[in-house]
């Protein structure tokens, strides 16, 4: 269910990195039917790719998926650029894209570690780098970084992606500094645990026990979010991190 009005990002262009699959595909269409066109990051296959393009043109926007690991810089750099050609501008920024690799500190790899800063942390920071310089031109622009209850909480057996969404934040709260006289706005959502295909395995997880309203969010609850700091009625919100976990961190 979509709470926005369709035209409220009307004329905009936003990038979902991630964009094909749950958090990310709920981003798009909702951005999409708050009147936004979308181009979409992911490394997903073709197929789901498509499909997800299929969902946003269905609500009469423009769509477009583009193959780049945000954790490769050149890549970036070179799609953020084909975006900007194909759409003209980039309006809207959210920084969507991560893995996990989980495991306790004495049995994760150097590649376990390493793999999930590089895409979670280093893969938002290539992203802000890259479209900075179009906002900084258009002098507007509002950037949305998914981070996770995890980076402010911590939780056993995630040191890599806790360390990764923990730097999410301090990134968010720089770029916001640095961006804010521009009109670019720089947030961050912190989700709880979100029914995706990331979290099947946690159904049974103690760790439910600790959500103070008893369930798990669905991909929607957290995207509402996302579109109300990508919307002018976020304008003089920048640098905060708004939790979507159902008082988990609380």
């Amino acid at each position: 269910m979509n709470i926005f009005q369709t035209d409220l990002l009307a004329g905009q262009t936003a990038i979902v990195t991630g964009g094909s699959r749950g958090i990310g595909r709920a981003i798009a269409l909702s951005l999409a039917s708050a009147g936004a066109d979308i181009a979409i990051l992911d490394l997903c296959s073709p197929e789901m790719a498509a499909d997800a393009v299929e969902a946003v043109t269905a609500l009469g926007r423009r769509a477009v998926s583009y193959t780049c690991n945000v954790g490769e810089s050149d890549q970036v750099k070179e799609t953020v650029a084909q975006i900007v050609k194909d759409f003209g501008r980039i309006d809207i920024l959210v920084n969507n894209a991560g893995i996990t690799r989980d495991g306790l500190i004495m049995q994760l790899t150097d590649d376990n570690f390493n793999d999930v800063i590089n895409t979670n942390l280093r893969g938002s920071f290539n992203m802000i780098r890259a479209v900075s310089r179009t906002m900084l031109r258009q002098k507007s622009g509002r950037i949305c970084n998914i981070s996770s209850v995890s980076g402010l909480m911590g939780i056993a057996g995630q040191t890599n992606y806790s360390a990764s969404k923990a730097g999410v934040i301090g990134l968010t709260k720089s770029a916001a500094l640095e961006l804010a006289g521009r009109g670019i706005t720089v947030n961050a959502v912190a989700p709880g645990f979100v029914e995706t295909p990331m979290t099947k395995d946690l159904a049974d997880s103690p760790l439910l026990g600790r959500i103070p309203l008893g369930r798990i969010a669905q991909p929607e609850e957290i995207a509402g979010m996302v579109t109300f700091l990508c919307s002018p009625a976020a304008a003089y919100i920048t640098g905060e991190v708004i939790r979507v976990d159902g008082g988990m961190a609380m």
